[in-house]
């Protein structure tokens, strides 16, 4: 027996049924924020109104009225999957292809099948392991698909049951496949585009030529495209610029007329109806060209990076775009403006959530990665709309967000600090760091005869915070903020602080007070002060602690740790230490907060999509409803559990929840 052979078949069965199944969190709501990281689109030739959308977290989503709303359809491979193409059968819709790579290792990757219009989904055996890069179905016969990887060509015969090495194996230059384009008349003849110039087989891939007369010799071709009525012609994009063949690669000339800047194209795509058109999607946007090429206009934002396009094959002025940070771009009306359609498609990184201290329908979210598309959002309608509050942030990330006891929001971004003043539209920045120095000075009494010393207190700024701020602390009295450069504190409502390293430690990633009593913590190490930060001691964590996330306070003066190493539990000021196993997963925990309204602590990993809840100060833990998704962060909004995730944005328990939280709101911060 070919145990070899067995134990590869059983990994792949196991991959199939446990990562490619549908989604399990359909009875969570995903509320938004719409938009986010955008990869592929793709459509049912049979049905165009029948759109598929890939994700770099390895989440496929499909709309069913041309790309106007979206759903989950879905997961295929890990989180760190990237889609980047998909190919649906031209004769049979219910066959659908997948390809991805892992963006954590190189030997990762996979091509996924379904054939029952993804219902059931499988990765192809031969093709497992694969970093797949590139992907292309001969539309003449759509059992011939030919995929690029890092270690060469593949084709396949029959639908993806068996496949070919076409490229030489173990070849010093036909690897690291960026592109594939296959000849519309003739699948023999593929072109391959790697990460330095392209290579063409005109025979099946018995022979194979470097295609590179005409291009700078270091391009990197990211895209390659064949003439749909003419094969002669063959569009080349890389990063030195965009090249035109008339010979079928024997000669390229390059594209006037797109900025060097802009020369970083991603994708070209032809419109499927008009060969004239030509899209190039570029990392500084949309370019379009009405004559085959020869004259190009940019057709969007130059802020838009484009990852692809897909032109509706019933109507050539409907033109949808994946793109970075904004989600899907759409047009109507031939390139010349552009909405965003994102309903239903949340792919957000949310760092922040907080509920509204007054209205149970109000929340807000902070997101990073996404720059002038994220910031700070909010809804007042329990997720149903959300509006972006982001002026005056400059497009930083946000990593905590808090509101003060006056109602002021107030957000720790990558650099500093801002407050968002109750009916503002705008952010102000809250930055301003003093020094203070106490001089003392004598002077004689009214009788001459004694002398009283006297104190005064001398207060100047010492420059701005530029740090990143990772957690806030707002109380009525005190405002305490964890940054790169040490903790900081205000006493007059984030007008001025004071502060810095603590005991030759700067990088704190939380802090928490009650009363007198404080715990900052780095990636570390956690400090504790029992005299509101006059003095402080070092905890006694484990040395070997490496991935702290947050901490919390109890009620009765217990301190809750959050790591990669687990939760971690003192009741002793932060003495002696208890790694807390009962109940909870052993690593990987996100985040953990103490919900006063209830008193009891929660706890998010991103293993596993389990909120987990503690009734007696972190003793022992229980598990609570499973949202599907990994977590971040958890909070409780009118009577339910909202939590947030690290890709799909807000997701929100449902009414008749497993576990349902009590009524109230409870921080998650």
């Amino acid at each position: 027996m070919n145990w070899g052979f067995l134990r590869k078949s059983l990994l792949v069965m196991v991959l199939g049924l446990v990562s490619t199944s549908l989604l399990a969190s359909g009875s969570w709501q995903v509320l938004g924020p719409d938009g986010g990281d955008a990869r592929s689109l793709a459509y049912d030739s049979h049905n165009p109104d029948h759109m598929l959308l890939g994700t770099s977290t390895g989440q496929l989503f499909v709309s069913n009225d041309a790309g106007h709303t979206w759903s989950h359809f879905a997961r295929l491979g890990g989180d760190d999957y990237v889609l980047d193409h998909i190919s649906i059968d031209p004769q049979n819709s219910k066959h659908i292809f997948v390809s991805a790579w892992s963006v954590s290792s190189q030997q990762i990757g996979d091509i996924f099948r379904t054939r029952d219009g993804g219902r059931n989904w499988e990765p192809l055996a031969a093709m497992h392991g694969k970093s797949i890069r590139a992907m292309a179905i001969f539309q003449a016969n759509s059992k011939v698909i030919v995929v690029g990887a890092l270690d060469g060509v593949f084709r396949t015969m029959d639908g993806g049951d068996t496949w070919e090495r076409m490229s030489p194996a173990n070849h010093a230059d036909i690897k690291n496949i960026e592109s594939i384009a296959v000849d519309p008349k003739d699948p023999n003849t593929v072109y391959a585009g790697t990460w330095h110039l392209a290579w063409k087989t005109a025979d099946g891939g018995a022979t194979w030529q470097q295609i590179k007369k005409g291009m700078i010799d270091d391009s990197d071709v990211f895209s390659v495209i064949v003439d749909h009525s003419n094969p002669s012609i063959v569009f080349a994009s890389a990063c030195s610029g965009i090249y035109k063949s008339e010979t079928a690669g024997g000669l390229f000339s390059k594209i006037q007329g797109i900025p060097f800047s802009a020369r970083r194209t991603r994708v070209l795509k032809q419109d499927p109806t008009n060969e004239n058109i030509v899209y190039a999607g570029t990392t500084e946007g949309l370019w379009k060209s009405s004559d085959l090429g020869k004259t190009w206009k940019r057709t969007s934002n130059p802020e838009i990076v484009v990852n692809d396009v897909l032109v509706d094959p019933r109507d050539s002025n409907h033109v949808l775009l994946a793109t970075d940070r904004s989600g899907v771009m759409a047009s109507t009306d031939g390139t010349q403006s552009w909405s965003t359609s994102n309903k239903g498609y949340a792919h957000r990184y949310v760092s922040a959530l907080l509920a509204d201290s007054k209205d149970a329908d109000t929340f807000y979210v902070g997101l990073v990665n996404d720059r002038e598309y994220g910031g700070v959002f909010y809804t007042r309608d329990a997720g149903r709309t959300w509006l972006q509050r982001s002026a005056g942030l400059g497009g930083r990330d946000i990593f905590a967000l808090k509101q003060a006891p006056n109602g002021t929001l107030v957000a720790g971004t990558n650099r500093g600090m801002f407050a968002l003043d109750h009916n503002a539209t705008q952010w102000r920045p809250m930055n301003s760091i003093v020094t203070e120095q106490v001089v003392k000075s004598t002077k004689a009494t009214k009788k001459g005869s004694k002398k009283a010393a006297a104190t005064t207190t001398i207060t100047k700024k010492a420059g701005d915070l530029d740090a990143r701020v990772n957690d806030l602390e707002l109380g009525s009295q005190r405002w305490l903020a964890a940054t790169t450069q040490g903790i900081y504190t205000s006493t007059d409502q984030g007008k001025t602080w004071k502060g810095g390293p603590i005991m030759g430690q700067r990088d704190f990633v939380s802090v928490r007070a009650q009363g007198t009593f404080m715990v900052a913590s780095t990636h570390s190490v956690a400090m504790v002060s029992n005299d509101s930060g006059a003095t402080w001691k070092q905890g006694g964590l484990p040395s070997f602690m490496t991935g702290i996330r947050g901490s919390a306070l109890s009620h009765d003066g217990g301190i809750v740790i959050a790591a990669r190493e687990g939760i971690y539990r003192s009741s002793d000021s932060g003495a002696t230490w208890e790694h807390v196993v009962n109940g909870l997963p052993s690593k990987d925990i996100t985040s953990v907060s103490f919900d006063e309204h209830h008193k009891r602590f929660l706890a998010t990993s991103d293993s596993t999509g389990v909120i987990f809840v503690s009734s007696d100060s972190g003793r022992s833990w229980q598990r609570g409803p499973d949202t599907g998704y990994p977590l971040r962060r958890v909070s409780v909004v009118g009577g339910r559990f909202v939590a947030a995730t690290p890709f799909d944005g807000v997701v929100l328990q449902p009414e008749n929840g497993d576990i349902s939280a009590a009524a109230g709101n409870g921080s998650s911060n």
